[in-house]
Parts: structure tokens; C-alpha cells; sequence
């Protein structure tokens, strides 16, 4: 019976990848220039914080990082941006956290998604952090894919283990 689980995962290395670009950045661009700003990935806590000058330095900030992020193909969908809030001698902190893995309310949303298809031979589960769909034929599966890449989940989805 063919089947295939739905994840959402966040590449480390590529996150890694983004913050010190973002970082190198930061360094050499002009308007940063005496603002003594930071970007610090906590790979524990799974979060980057930000430091800078300003409320205005740290939108410029969240810009840089949004952007590198684009680049390096993280889906924006994967980070959520806490409230900015006062650091000593009168800076701006904000905190990133980055979202992995596939809460029970989010598995929920997406198994009542996929039986709302009313897709004749198609069932999901919730198996942990992943969600496992089997069907009785391929094309179905597919068509349960396609959908769920259309509907406007919060969370980046990836799609593995397809098996026949």
C-alpha cells in the first residue's frame, strides 16, 4: 500500500549557514557602522537573537536575516519573530525562534485537511512529530500532496519516504 509521511525539518547546517552570512554582512555594510550589532545562533535552543542600537537598526536587521535566509532556501514559514524588547544602555533585543517538527494541533489541522478531501482509500495518522498518509493508489497520495503544498499551513512541509 503506498504511503508517505510529512515532516517539517530545518537543515542546521544551512540556518548555520545563513546567521554567519548575515553576520558578515552586518560587518561591512556602512549603515551598521558604530551601531556594535550581533546575531548569535543558540543551536540548543533552537533560536538566534539580536542585538543593535535601535528599534529601526533591528528592522534593518530582521531584513538582513530574512533575506540570507531566502537565499540559503529556508522557508520564512520555519522562524517566528518574538517582540523586540529593551536591552541595557538603552538597545534593542530580539529573539527568533526557529520552528521544527510538527506540533499534535498542527498534526491535527493536517489529518482533518486531508480527510476534508473526501478521498475515496486515503487515511493519515499522527506517528510523533511526522504525519503518515497511505492510500490505495499513487495518484491519490500526489493529489493529498499537491493540496497540502496549496493549503496555508504555517509550518514548511516536506514530503518523504513516498513508498509504493
Amino acid at each position: 500500500m503506498p504511503s508517505f509521511d510529512v515532516v517539517s525539518e530545518i537543515d542546521m547546517q544551512e540556518v548555520r549557514n545563513a546567521v554567519d552570512q548575515a553576520v558578515r554582512e552586518i560587518t561591512n555594510r556602512f549603515d551598521f557602522k558604530g551601531t556594535d550589532s550581533t546575531i548569535e545562533l543558540d543551536d540548543k535552543a533552537m533560536s538566534i537573537t539580536m542585538e543593535t542600537a535601535s528599534e529601526d537598526r533591528m528592522f534593518a536587521l530582521k531584513q538582513v536575516v530574512e533575506e540570507k535566509f531566502v537565499k540559503r532556501k529556508i522557508s520564512l514559514k520555519a522562524i517566528e519573530f518574538e517582540d523586540i524588547e529593551d536591552a541595557a544602555g538603552g538597545r534593542a533585543r530580539q529573539k527568533i525562534s526557529l520552528k521544527a517538527g510538527i506540533s499534535s494541533d498542527m498534526a491535527k489541522k493536517i489529518n482533518t485537511s486531508i480527510k476534508d478531501m473526501k478521498m475515496k482509500g486515503v487515511q493519515s495518522s499522527t506517528q510523533g512529530d511526522q504525519v503518515r498518509v497511505t492510500g490505495k493508489k499513487r495518484d491519490a497520495l500526489q493529489d493529498v500532496i499537491a493540496a497540502l503544498k496549496e493549503a496555508d499551513l504555517d509550518l514548511p512541509l516536506q514530503f518523504q519516504n513516498f513508498r509504493d
